[in-house]
């Protein structure tokens, strides 16, 4: 392996480090022995929660190309699973608000143990009932464990500022380090005791089976709206009026669709551009160090949001401009220098640019995630929190599988170059937020749902 890749790692290792033991009292947020028991809590089903899901993706494709699956039939697949995401995560959504979050975690553990057990079977009719299982499983998992905590958080009276503190714990915990630790440990399983490329699911299984032990042990139920008044169609209309009412509301879930599809997208076409003669790169080792750089991400989104002073919607805009000046670096290299069509076993120097932009942008994938978490607890209503965080998914969703089916069909300049423009035009989205947020509220969630209230079952 090239010391290249070794000399990547080893920096974002050590920068890590220095930010996280640098730490002064002025980066530390003073808190209470009640929360950091709660916030402990939290952190450690989130993070097993994380490994049950991190521990699938390296395996999925490979998985499934194990049983015979061409490229055509994989895809198929994997459009079902966001399909699903996007057809059904507003109903779990609202069932989350309506029948409660903590209900729904464990829907989240069930639905998706289930989804791994169907990877044990080679039938393509079964696969595909697991990708549906697992679409649903997503969205449970970007939603209610959110909507649960930052409810649970306001219901103990814990402060607004504390809640940062969490979410950034959560991005570095989660997306980081269990992403890493996770895949060592399924590389341990399928390469060094040879198990079979099923294990990391049934390891996945266990995960996920123990965190919802510790949910039905240790957590309380929370709600968004029970009210028995409101069935489904009517809880859709409260979170889409809530949306077209709420100018930020709408801002931030086109922001967050934006990025989002900018990142899943990211994660189809780093392969390609880090070996466009199919050269052998080592793909375990390059995964770590981009989570080394969104553990990076997050240890600075932390130190941001502890200054009272510094308001998140003002930094994020400066994110977003550099995560699209790091995708527009395959682009500016292509221009720059004439790509190799010769299959060449040294990391070329085009190749080794757009690993640190790359990394770049990890970076601030890992400022992005408590920075959205933290304007999301600002903005979005909590009687319908789940159901529009997972409409805010739908565009993504889409989007992504347009991506998928069409992966082959443009060059991987054009999508970079998409992707460069969407993340620009959330700067844009994000400025606009900025300002409106500072102005003196005209209007609230108070006054609008007094309106909604004429929203009921009886004049549908």
């Amino acid at each position: 392996m090239e010391v290249f890749y070794y000399l990547v790692f080893g920096t974002m290792t050590a920068v890590v480090a220095v930010l996280e033991l640098s730490k002064t009292n002025k980066d530390r947020i003073n808190t209470s022995s009640s929360f950091n028991s709660f916030k402990n809590n939290y952190l450690l089903v989130f993070s097993i929660m994380m490994a049950g899901d991190w521990l699938q993706g390296p395996y999925v494709y490979y998985l499934y190309s194990t049983y015979g699956f061409g490229k055509g039939d994989i895809g198929q697949l994997f459009i079902a699973g966001f399909g699903s995401s996007m057809l059904f995560g507003t109903i779990v959504g609202s069932l989350a608000d309506k029948q409660g979050r903590k209900r729904a975690c464990v829907t989240y553990c069930i639905v998706y143990i289930l989804s791994c057990v169907t990877k044990h079977s080679p039938q393509y009719r079964v696969l595909m009932v697991g990708r549906i299982l697992g679409g649903i499983a997503t969205s449970l998992l970007f939603s209610a464990f959110e909507s649960w905590l930052i409810a649970e958080h306001n219901k103990r009276n814990f402060e607004q500022q504390w809640l940062s503190l969490t979410f950034s714990k959560a991005v570095f915990l989660g997306n980081g380090l269990v992403a890493i630790l996770s895949g060592l440990f399924g590389n341990l399983l399928v390469d060094t005791f040879s198990f079979g490329p099923v294990a990391p699911f049934d390891a996945a299984a266990c995960f996920l089976a123990i965190g919802m032990a510790i949910i039905l042990a240790t957590w309380s139920e929370n709600f968004g709206d029970p009210s028995d008044s409101k069935d489904l169609l009517t809880q859709f209309k409260v979170a889409a009026i809530a949306i077209a009412s709420d100018e930020k509301i709408a801002l931030l879930g086109a922001i967050q669709s934006l990025f989002e599809a900018s990142m899943y997208t990211f994660v189809f076409l780093w392969t390609p551009a880090l070996s466009p003669n199919e050269e052998e790169i080592p793909h375990g080792f390059v995964f770590a160090t981009f989570m080394l750089a969104s553990m990076l991400g997050s240890s600075l989104a932390a130190r941001l949001m502890s200054r009272s002073s510094l308001r998140v919607e003002n930094y994020m805009q400066i994110v977003f401009l550099v995560s699209a000046a790091s995708l527009l670096l395959p682009i500016t290299t292509s221009v720059l220098v004439t790509p190799s069509k010769v299959k060449d076993e040294r990391l070329s120097l085009t190749s080794s640019i757009q690993l640190l932009g790359f990394c770049v942008f990890e970076a601030c994938v890992g400022i992005f995630w408590p920075s959205i978490m933290k304007m999301r607890s600002q903005y979005i209503p909590e009687e319908a929190r789940s159901t529009i965080m997972n409409f805010f998914r739908v565009p993504l969703n889409i989007f992504v599988c347009i991506v998928l089916y069409n992966v082959d069909a443009f060059p991987i300049t054009i999508m970079f170059g998409m992707c460069s423009i969407f993340l620009f035009v959330a700067s844009i989205l994000q400025r606009r937020l900025m300002v409106i947020s500072e102005k003196p509220k005209a209007e609230d969630w108070s006054p609008m749902k007094e309106r909604n209230s004429e929203v009921d079952p009886l004049n549908l």
